[in-house]
């Protein structure tokens, strides 16, 4: 069974421990360890995680599969970009799935949850930023319905960056 739940202010811990580990998964090879390590820590303390979260802007959702965390998302309403002519658009910031749950389908799970709560928010469309190497994520997003807009080097340290696709997908008019 599956079920998404608002994540809670009390739920950094949790959050961080996903974070690190389904990052590190996805994006380990990316860099040398040391920046990888360097870029884990930072974004995923618990104190950088807990004060994420207060941030009202910032909204994250816990994926459970059979009462166990499988992983998590953010999005961020209003979050307009240049490239974009939109102005009422959602950012995905993150969907991070730990890898013992691949296959079960809840990244489609937790992404339709996503753009349903998108839409019913008044947004016309979501944007992300997603590793050009991740191919199982870029494969993922693409078959969503998203489309490459545009590349973008996303800092991991002071000295590495890594090459991203920047992809949208508009809201049909239903």
């Amino acid at each position: 069974m599956t079920s998404i739940i608002r994540a809670q202010a009390t739920d950094f811990q949790l959050l961080a421990d996903i974070g690190k580990k389904s990052f590190i998964e996805s994006h380990g090879s990316s860099a040398a360890p040391e920046d990888i390590n360097r870029y884990v820590q930072g974004k995923f303390s618990c104190e950088a995680v807990r004060d994420d979260l207060v941030d009202l802007n910032n909204i994250y959702h816990l994926i459970y599969h059979d009462d166990r965390p499988a992983g998590y998302s953010k999005i961020i309403l209003n979050n307009s970009h240049p490239d974009i002519p939109a102005k009422n658009i959602t950012k995905l910031e993150r969907l991070y799935l730990l890898r013992d749950f691949y296959g079960l389908k809840l990244g489609r799970e937790l992404i339709g949850f996503n753009m349903d709560l998108s839409r019913k928010s008044g947004q016309e469309g979501m944007w992300l930023f997603v590793w050009k190497k991740n191919d199982r994520a870029v494969q993922f997003y693409l078959k969503t319905g998203f489309a490459i807009i545009g590349s973008y080097d996303f800092k991991l340290t002071e000295t590495h960056s890594n090459p991203n696709h920047h992809l949208f997908l508009k809201y049909s008019d239903e």
